[in-house]
């Protein structure tokens, strides 16, 4: 009995006869398998390399660029990692661990490196067309040393990459300032603190301007070593302060001050000093930060412009400095802007202020925060905002109409917090000068130093078509090498039942920030044309 197709029983051995086809395609599937293929194997392994090579490369350069918009205080699409910038307010030391954190972002490029080096070598592989044979054995030895090389070449890029981010040398740092300083003239900053037993030139006793956290002497510092020392140039010498040189050469003018606590560190330094020959008048309208003192025997006044962030700035909390601040990137100060017109000399600075939470604004757009809980808002670097508050203050110098005085630019002085974290138990308790090559400026001192050349670059630039002038006061590098410098616990009496941080970024009075004024005299003259420093 003959059955049907569709009634076969399943599973049993069909009688009907089979056609001749069904043996060939085993055959023509064996064939394929293993002639076809072998041959024409890699081409397509190499091809589909490269599509993946070439997509993983876009993403390592989109990843790359992203990285170096973070290291360019440039804006982030997502919370960035804050290894290049203190993760406290006021002034961190930078986490060692955080640091490490850097490096998982950094492997886009040798993904990079890996998948270029395969694209090359299947470019170079393609070039002359070969029997199919001989390039089977070609392709084969070509993967095997491909891997290899892919292995050897790498790990050296890296390292290179690494090594890139080593901290300049002393020397290096002082040639990024070849572009703003005169050459004209003797470089004041480039030396070494020497020592000098004739310090200090007034005490706690002699000057009632000092203020008492900065006050180390009447708070019990066992130590004088500090005040023994004195700045020596490499190519000139640097007389130590006179006041009344100093009196008679500004005699009928005028300077201001605008910053932070340090810009008044300084110019409480400046009044100590001159002490010894006069005391001047406090006339100040306010009894906020914002000071001013007249000499009027000499015609000569002194004034201080509370401005931390230099520019439009508003608290979120009237009540809480602690909260952050609203920064208007892009607007005038204008309570010291408005002021500045009549001074013969104004010193700007800013910085340790710039770790603190705060929000960005960029017309009057929220753009961007610094140690915000907000998920929604780009997180950046203090890079970013310490770039534009610069350039904002030296543009608005420059819009001035009736100001036609001389602007120095007083740099970075870093801190010097050891052993700790400076809410964490961080101190400075050297009681010497660092040597010149005991310490190098890198980290976020190194970049806030870049910031504020390039800044004072362009505003040199424009000030050559407005007829302003615009000076380094490059307090920097001799201010890294006095670690011993500050107050420490030396700044209130010691209390057990309150823990208050060390103070690693002020400077003690008598202390080694008197030499600013060593500095001023000499800028001063030379503006003044007095040619005897050179």
């Amino acid at each position: 009995m003959k059955f049907q197709s569709s009634e076969l029983p399943i599973g049993k051995p069909q009688t009907r006869r089979k056609s001749s086809a069904p043996k060939i395609a085993p055959l023509v599937a064996i064939t394929i398998l293993f002639t076809i293929i072998p041959i024409y194997y890699p081409s397509i392994r190499y091809s589909s390399q490269k599509k993946i090579s070439e997509a993983i490369s876009s993403n390592s350069e989109e990843s790359i660029q992203h990285i170096d918009h973070l290291e360019n205080d440039l804006q982030v699409n997502q919370p960035c990692p804050v290894e290049d910038v203190p993760t406290q307010p006021c002034n961190v030391p930078i986490r060692q661990e955080e640091k490490e954190k850097e490096k998982p972002m950094k492997s886009p490029v040798k993904d990079e490196i890996s998948t270029n080096f395969e694209t090359k070598s299947d470019t170079k592989d393609k070039k002359v067309p070969e029997p199919r044979k001989k390039l089977e054995r070609r392709d084969q030895r070509a993967r095997k040393k491909s891997s290899h090389r892919q292995r050897d070449f790498t790990v050296p890029k890296i390292t290179e990459k690494i090594e890139q981010k080593k901290p300049s040398g002393n020397g290096d740092v002082r040639s990024l300032t070849s572009e703003v300083s005169d050459s004209e003239y003797c470089d004041l900053f480039s030396g070494e603190w020497v020592e000098n037993p004739e310090g200090p030139y007034y005490t706690n006793e002699t000057c009632y301007a000092i203020q008492q956290h900065q006050n180390c002497m009447k708070f019990g510092r066992p130590d004088n070593g500090h005040l023994k020392w004195r700045w020596q140039p490499d190519g000139c010498e640097l007389p130590i302060f006179d006041p009344v040189q100093f009196l008679e050469l500004v005699k009928g003018k005028s300077l201001a001050f605008v910053g932070d606590s340090v810009a008044r560190n300084h110019m409480q330094s400046l009044i100590c000093l001159l002490s010894r020959v006069v005391y001047p008048e406090d006339v100040s309208e306010t009894q906020d930060e914002n000071r001013r003192w007249i000499y009027k025997d000499y015609d000569f006044n002194i004034s201080m412009f509370w401005a931390p962030y230099l520019v439009k700035t508003e608290k979120t909390d009237p009540d809480d400095v602690s909260k952050p601040f609203n920064l208007y990137l892009d607007e005038f100060d204008e309570f010291w802007t408005n002021q500045i017109q009549g001074f013969d000399y104004v010193i700007i600075s800013a910085g340790h202020w710039f770790f603190r939470p705060t929000m960005f604004y960029l017309n009057r757009r929220l753009v961007g925060c610094l140690y915000c809980p907000q998920a929604n808002v780009s997180h950046v670097t203090s890079y970013f905002s310490y770039r534009r508050a610069f350039r904002t203050a030296f543009r608005a110098i420059n819009s001035l109409e009736n100001y036609k005085g001389v602007t120095f630019l007083r740099t970075f002085a870093p801190s010097h917090f050891e052993n700790g974290y400076w809410d964490k138990g961080g101190d400075c308790v050297r009681t010497k000068p660092f040597k010149r090559n005991e310490k190098v400026l890198d980290d976020y001192n190194l970049e806030f130093y870049k910031i504020q050349l390039d800044e004072l670059k362009i505003a040199q630039r424009a000030g050559r078509r407005t007829g302003l002038k615009f000076r380094l006061f490059d307090a920097t590098q001799p201010m890294l090498l006095r670690p011993d410098g500050h107050p420490s616990k030396y700044g209130r009496w010691p209390n057990p039942n309150v823990t208050v941080p060390n103070d690693c970024v002020h400077w003690c009075l008598p202390g080694p920030i008197d030499t600013w004024n060593d500095f001023l005299v000499q800028l001063l003259k030379r503006e003044e044309g007095d040619r005897s420093f050179m």
